[in-house]
């Protein structure tokens, strides 16, 4: 099988980013691009990130999350603890978040440690979550081999019956992450592949540090 990919060429010209523009602090450039995406470009899902860890097996992995809150502090999403992600963090917590806009064509790549957020946060979340999500949670053994889809459905046809008219409470291998940047890159796309890349980096004293890449 083969598919020469070669002629694939866009040319990105709806925005620039120049390091005159840019706020002292990464996470208000991330709050404005966040809006202005998710109000004016028609983004289904803006809040969808790839987050990528480091395997138990020492390889490299990444899947696509939903952000859930972003706060000055870092960016939250939840997830199964027990899951291949979860042990993944459990291991080593240096991860990577990206966002590719594409109708906006500007991506974020954000570097940082993830951490296990307060237990009474999570609760709240997962109450909020629909009935069914919450059932969701409590029935798959995320990342787990299964023999087939009839066994999910019939495990979650034996949860309904037991929770019916009845509070579902969060199980404890179930909450959020927290991810705490120590960089931050953001990339406008621009004419003849000169692409606009400003980068922020953490420092001692908890400033950041600006600097425009190369494309």
């Amino acid at each position: 099988m083969e598919k020469d990919l070669s002629d694939y060429r866009k040319s990105y010209e709806k925005g620039e980013l120049l390091l005159g523009n840019v706020p002292e602090n990464p996470l208000e450039l991330f709050r404005d691009w966040f809006i202005e995406v998710d109000t004016h470009f028609n983004v289904d899902e803006a809040n969808a990130m790839t987050i990528s860890t480091i395997g138990l097996d020492e390889y490299p992995k990444s899947r696509v999350v939903l952000l859930k809150k972003y706060t000055y502090e870092g960016f939250i999403f939840y997830t199964n603890y027990n899951s291949e992600k979860g042990q993944a963090i459990k291991n080593n917590p240096n991860v990577c978040l990206s966002f590719f806009w594409h109708a906006a064509e500007r991506q974020i790549i954000i570097k940082g440690k993830a951490e296990k957020i307060s237990e009474n946060l999570s609760d709240g979340y997962f109450e909020s979550r629909p009935r069914g999500s919450q059932l969701g949670a409590i029935v798959s053994n995320q990342s787990e081999p299964i023999d087939s889809r009839d066994t999910l459905d019939q495990k979650l046809k034996v949860l309904e019956e037991q929770y019916e008219g009845k509070e579902i409470e969060r199980p404890d291998f179930w909450g959020g992450y927290i991810v705490k940047p120590i960089e931050l890159e953001f990339w406008q796309g621009r004419p003849n592949r000169l692409h606009d890349r400003i980068r922020y980096k953490l420092q001692k004293d908890y400033n950041w540090k600006i600097e425009r890449l190369c494309p």
